[in-house]
């Protein structure tokens, strides 16, 4: 088969790799029927996040549809369209019942290692081997879905409910005010979340006029294009001088956890879901004056599938719409440039 590989910084290929075999019971294999970049394929494109000595595959997010399963799989069969979160987990021990799984007793990384030690293949190739199948997947009941709602579906995988993820950890509810730091797919599936948790208020710091579109269009009542100093001033005016119940910080630099904490009201909370980059770190004097919290990190997205698979089928949430750019697979470097230069907003790709 075919699937990306990253080589060094700035040079992503598609190229020939062993097709992927059961290994154990319970795996499966399935098929890419759509996959994309995620923002944080980027820090490893531009060589901030380091790289190997050999090519590494690369690619978390996919959904696909089942070619074959192992004899310890039950709950998913041959021809079954599933979503795959962006790790490996059994769904079964501790953590995973306690609403983390990607704290699992037996994670596994695409692209990386299984919990056994064996490779795993990237999600922006053509097929994937499972491990625990009964534990990752999520079968879309109806088998293919429509083609329209195949990005959405897929955002379901990582993105959307990362955004999530940082606005249930911010504690979003109705009649919140929000302001959203970051306006990649992350940013705006944030935007969209604290919509969807019916929050009265809800702030985008963008700058790009696509970008703000969207958000808008995903619910934020105000955007703000100004950053440090100015964005907080900014926000704080809009809030009576107090800021915000809540601030999701969608970026994972110093620069943006520094204006979510800055940002937010005295007993605030801050939902951070950024990819640590660039040195981030969480002013504690600060936090003890001010009484902001902090809570997030790496979304466990296999516990939120299925709450908001419903509302995906249904249409009453397009997540998908953060995606502005398909591209075959094969040409997978452009879906990385364009995204890397900021002319997309978010690269599918397809086979």
């Amino acid at each position: 088969m075919r699937a990306t590989l990253l080589h060094g910084p700035g040079d992503v290929r598609f190229e020939e790799v062993p097709d992927p075999v059961i290994r154990d019971p319970r795996n499966a294999i399935v098929r890419v029927v759509a996959s994309c970049v995620c923002g944080s394929d980027l820090w490893r494109y531009r060589g901030i996040t380091g790289t190997a000595k050999e090519p590494q595959l690369i690619g978390h997010e996919f959904v696909g549809i089942v070619e074959e399963v192992g004899s310890d799989v039950s709950r998913v069969k041959v021809g079954d369209f599933v979503i795959a979160p962006f790790y490996d987990c059994d769904m079964t021990c501790e953590n995973c019942r306690n609403g983390f799984s990607t704290s699992c007793l037996e994670i596994g990384w695409w692209g990386s290692k299984d919990h056994a030690g064996h490779p795993t293949d990237g999600g922006q190739g053509e097929y994937v081997r499972i491990p625990h199948a009964d534990g990752s997947l999520t079968v879309v009941p109806g088998g293919m879905p429509d083609e329209a709602l195949i990005p959405s579906l897929l955002t379901l995988s990582d993105v959307f409910l990362t955004g999530h993820h940082a606005a249930v950890s911010a504690g979003v509810r109705a009649g919140s005010t929000v302001v959203v730091v970051g306006d990649g797919a992350v940013g705006l599936s944030g935007v969209l979340a604290a919509s969807r948790l019916g929050a009265e208020r809800i702030v985008a710091m963008s700058r790009h006029e696509p970008r703000q579109n969207l958000a808008r269009a995903f619910g934020a009542t105000d955007v703000i294009a100004a950053r440090g100093d100015e964005g907080v001033a900014a926000v704080k005016d809009l809030f009576g001088g107090i800021g915000p119940d809540a601030v999701l910080e969608c970026v994972g630099t110093k620069e943006s956890m520094d204006q979510a904490l800055r940002s937010a009201r005295p007993g605030g909370q801050v939902g951070f879901v950024g990819v640590p980059n660039g040195g981030p770190e969480l002013p504690v004097r600060t936090m003890f004056s001010t009484n902001v919290g902090v809570r997030g990190g790496v979304a466990p997205v296999r516990n939120y599938i299925d709450e908001l698979l419903p509302e995906v089928l249904s249409g009453a949430i397009e997540p998908g719409r953060v995606f502005d750019l398909t591209v075959p697979m094969a040409e997978v470097a452009e879906a990385y440039a364009a995204m890397d230069e900021r002319r997309a907003i978010k690269s599918m790709l397809r086979p």
